[in-house]
């Protein structure tokens, strides 16, 4: 045993996210064996009066398996192929694997349209919260068949975060096929993060990319930005290895201390700002001198059309945009109250008029 963990409240919502190397094998065909013990554990914590919400990559790589396919294409529509073949076989054997031990599963296909656009967050919502009413348990994935460069996630990793977000769900499990996140010295890893109760520099220059890029988009470093997310608006999380023996019991029901544990930050982010910050798709980029940036970064300012230098992109009022420093580099985000065109066009500097109001203004970079 490695110790019981202590979580902030009690849990009756849990998010799990498991990735495609964790429901293929290296044929990219279905890890059978895997994919049973995963609903025998969700199953459990339907059982126990745990509402588990599951967040399930894999279409991709089980649609490039049934078409007897080895390498990942670059190419979107072959993707799109390819998740429209696989999504089809994924959910066939959740349903058969569920059926088998009385549950009744769901499936949900998101965009980012889906949270960015406050209509459809909010019919999402609600047609999360009737299903884990009724002891449902949904299945989450990228609608992969009609994404495109413009509104997907590029990983589940960030879904699974937006969606923990969207149920307020007790806890966010993020399954891998790493232990969790290990310490980086002198670019090899040594020992294993335990607990980490804030995301700093050092800690994401410990993470890293996917190992396998044919059967995996993400790795460490798509999670602990996922990580981020989550614990801006009250979740904690946890990221472990999903081969570990019933993982997500020992996790969930037994408190165990398995894998990394996220703290929730304290200072939780209010909920239209955690939508500037994470949510909703940047229109473009404002540019700002070194003074407007050390205003901002004092916090509690608005950004005043005096400080702003230069922009990028085709906004227009009410859009978010990131705002970067003198380095190039993004330091905030926010709702302008200027199109790009009008940004240009104005000489009513010394009015001093507000381009971003500090309410709808997120620091990113402190």
């Amino acid at each position: 045993m490695t110790g019981e963990r202590k979580f902030p409240r009690k849990l009756r919502r849990v998010v799990v996210k498991v990735g495609s190397s964790l429901l293929a094998n290296h044929m990219m065909k279905p890890h059978e064996t895997g994919l049973k013990a995963l609903v025998a554990q969700l199953s459990e914590l339907c059982d126990q009066g745990i509402r588990p919400v599951l967040v399930s990559s894999g279409a991709v790589v089980l649609g490039l398996g049934e078409m007897g396919q080895k390498v990942r294409p670059s190419d979107t529509p072959s993707l799109q192929a390819a998740a429209a073949i696989g999504q089809a076989l994924l959910m066939q054997l959740y349903r058969d694997y569920f059926k088998a031990r009385g549950r009744v599963c769901a499936q949900l296909l998101l965009t980012w349209e889906d949270f960015a656009d406050r209509r459809r967050f909010n019919n999402v919502r609600n047609t999360l919260d009737v299903l884990l009413a009724n002891g449902v348990v949904p299945i989450i994935n990228e609608n992969d068949t009609v994404s495109t460069d413009e509104i997907k996630f590029g990983d589940n990793d960030k879904l699974s975060a937006l969606v923990a977000s969207l149920v307020q769900a007790d806890l966010l499990v993020m399954l891998s096929d790493v232990d969790g996140l290990y310490k980086k010295e002198d670019g090899k890893l040594t020992e294993l993060f335990r607990e980490i109760r804030e995301i700093t520099t050092e800690i994401e220059g410990s993470a890293g990319g996917a190992r396998d890029k044919n059967v995996s988009k993400g790795g460490m470093t798509a999670k602990v930005g996922a990580v981020k997310v989550a614990s801006s608006a009250d979740v904690p999380c946890v990221i472990a290895n999903g081969r570990t023996e019933n993982v997500i019991r020992r996790i969930v029901l037994e408190r165990e201390a398995l894998g990394t544990y996220f703290f929730e930050k304290e200072e939780k982010i209010l909920k239209r700002k955690h939508w500037i910050a994470f949510v909703a798709k940047p229109a473009g980029q404002i540019l700002i001198d070194a003074g407007a940036e050390k205003a901002l970064l004092k916090g509690g300012v608005s950004l005043l059309l005096p400080g702003v230098t230069a922009s990028s992109g085709d906004f227009t009022s009410g859009d978010v945009v990131v705002i970067c420093g003198i380095d190039g580099c993004e330091i905030a985000r926010g709702v302008t109250n200027y199109s790009a065109t009008d940004l240009v066009r104005t000489t009513e500097k010394k009015a001093k008029r507000e381009v971003v109001h500090a309410d709808d203004l997120v620091l990113t970079r402190k």
